[in-house]
């Protein structure tokens, strides 16, 4: 028998580390030759290792969670032969591991949530912590000073407390196999205890992208924002006829195409929001193409998809479009391309938008805009209260590179044209 090393392999566009994601062995399995043994993530794309031979495990080299360079070594086989590590050497692997790739269409966003809750052991049925009472009543349960005094800290009758010690004492053991024995206890008079119990849950994948992500945007960048309430009556008028009268292969309109195409009108004549800032060269580079992202909840966590070229789309070309590309998000099978290139985003919450939002800038742009809930409101027509739909938008701004002033003529703008919407169709 022998050692089969198998290192971290260059997955390509070069990368020169990656995440480990989940494992999908454990000490002790035997595999095949091809047997997927991890999903590892670069950037925003899940790749899965697969074994170059067969074997047994019996090590790995790090935890969910992990950053690795390539090259490093992650897992060791038992394997028949020499393997590939010579007795007392230093690890070398000799053979290339092939790295499984899905097809363009078929990148993972976010593999399945990792394993990696961690709990404290469960007790055995025999240790689980009573419905009711334990002892009979006017029986004085027996227990420690230290036992009693982190009872009535906790608000536990402890008279509804198995004891195992000695003559049925209770210890600090049964104290814990009552809290995790049930989430939440009732005292005798009907009142709460408090629940002790604590779940440790590891950051990695897309999760740990989002929280790098944003902690670069909030640390690098001085966030300006502008609040604006929009009177969208005209507007929903409008989408609403739209949506009664279009044909069976155009996609219903949500309010999203018409940001879009407001977006475009704005920046049109204040190319210096549609950019990129490299701060660190301390160049922005302005876009004549607005690649719009789009801030998007999946079951996995927060991706962006881009429609690319907006300003080359109309209202219906920008609807097919963000249903085709909300549509791989959620499934998972977005490509790299698809997540990558925006130069603006609109980041909206639907209807369980609030008030107001403070959106945070999707690094390196410099310029995002929020959308809140709508809702109907009375407003002052000069001689009446009359009921309106209205709806605020929240735009955040870098204040490197945007002053106030620009900021606001932007909001405004955006404004005017979903206040009027036909201006949305103008050309020109």
């Amino acid at each position: 028998m022998g050692e089969f090393v198998i290192k971290l392999p260059d997955v390509g566009e070069g990368v020169a580390e990656a995440e480990i994601v989940e494992w999908e062995v454990a000490i002790g399995d035997v595999v095949q030759e091809d047997s997927v043994l991890a999903a590892v993530m670069t950037d925003k794309v899940t790749v899965e290792i697969p074994s170059p031979v067969g074997g047994r495990i019996i090590w790995l080299g790090a935890e969910p969670g992990d950053v690795m360079s390539v090259g490093s070594p992650i897992i060791k086989l038992e394997v028949d032969g020499e393997g590939n590590v010579a007795e007392g050497s230093n690890i070398k692997s000799e053979k290339e591991v092939p790295v499984q790739t899905p097809e363009p269409s078929k990148f993972v966003v976010e593999p399945p949530k990792a394993k990696i809750i961690i709990e404290k052991p469960v007790a055995s049925p025999a240790r689980q912590a009573p419905v009711g009472p334990v002892r009979a009543e006017g029986e004085k349960p027996i227990a420690s000073p230290a036992v009693r005094k982190r009872a009535l800290e906790a608000g536990v009758d402890l008279r509804q407390v198995s004891g195992t010690g000695p003559a049925g004492r209770i210890t600090h053991e049964d104290l814990d196999v009552y809290f995790d024995g049930s989430a939440v206890k009732v005292r005798p008079g009907g009142g709460l205890v408090a629940n002790t119990s604590v779940t440790d849950v590891k950051i990695v994948g897309l999760r740990r992208k989002i929280a790098e992500k944003m902690s670069i945007s909030k640390s690098r960048i001085p966030h300006i924002t502008i609040v604006e309430e929009i009177d969208m009556t005209a507007l929903e008028e409008l989408r609403g006829t739209l949506n009664k009268t279009k044909s069976e292969d155009q996609s219903k309109l949500t309010l999203l195409p018409f940001l879009m195409r407001a977006l475009v009108k704005a920046v049109g004549e204040q190319p210096n929001l549609n950019a990129i800032f490299d701060d660190e060269a301390g160049v922005v580079h302005q876009y004549g193409g607005v690649h719009i992202g789009m801030a998007a909840q999946t079951p996995n966590g927060l991706v962006v998809p881009v429609i690319k070229h907006a300003e080359s789309r109309d209202v219906w070309g920008c609807a097919a479009e963000v249903n085709r590309l909300a549509t791989a998000a959620k499934a998972g099978t977005a490509t790299r391309e698809e997540l990558s290139g925006s130069t603006i985003t609109i980041t909206s919450l639907g209807p369980l938008g609030a008030i107001a939002t403070t959106p945070v800038i999707n690094h390196p742009e410099v310029a995002i805009l929020g959308v809140n809930k709508m809702a109907i409101r009375p407003m002052w027509d000069g001689t009446d209260f009359v009921p309106r739909k209205m709806m605020n938008i929240s735009s955040s701004f870098d204040h490197r590179v945007i002053d106030g002033w620009d900021a606001a003529v932007f909001v405004q703008r955006v404004k005017s044209l979903l206040e009027t919407p036909a201006m949305i169709f103008m050309e020109g």
